[in-house]
């Protein structure tokens, strides 16, 4: 599927409440790295931070409002491998091959 070129459509509110919450994560978390960096917090304050701030919750409703969209104006192939290029991310956990810290500076 060339993704290049596709759209979708989403409602403008919905739109604007994602983008509203990854926007205080990224100038929060920003903010958080900067204060650690100076060692005026700790790692406990990020812990403290996503669960304060509700972040996997909000971020589940963020993947949430965008797979919907997906879903609705995509063909079951098309979804398919969107699935499968999201599999193939990342993930933090004892099962995970790439320790948190593994691709940052020493």
């Amino acid at each position: 599927m060339d993704m290049s070129s596709r759209e979708i459509r989403m409602p403008l509110s919905e739109v604007v409440a994602v983008l509203r919450d990854l926007n205080e994560f990224v100038v929060s978390l920003d903010r958080l790295g900067s204060r650690r960096a100076a060692g005026t917090v700790d790692g406990y304050a990020v812990g403290e931070f996503i669960a304060d701030w509700d972040v996997a919750r909000r971020l589940a409703r963020a993947r949430r409002v965008i797979s919907e969209a997906l879903e609705t104006q995509l063909s079951e192939d098309d979804n398919a491998e969107i699935d499968a290029l999201c599999d193939q991310g990342r993930f933090y956990g004892p099962d995970s091959a790439i320790s948190p810290s593994a691709d940052q500076p020493g």
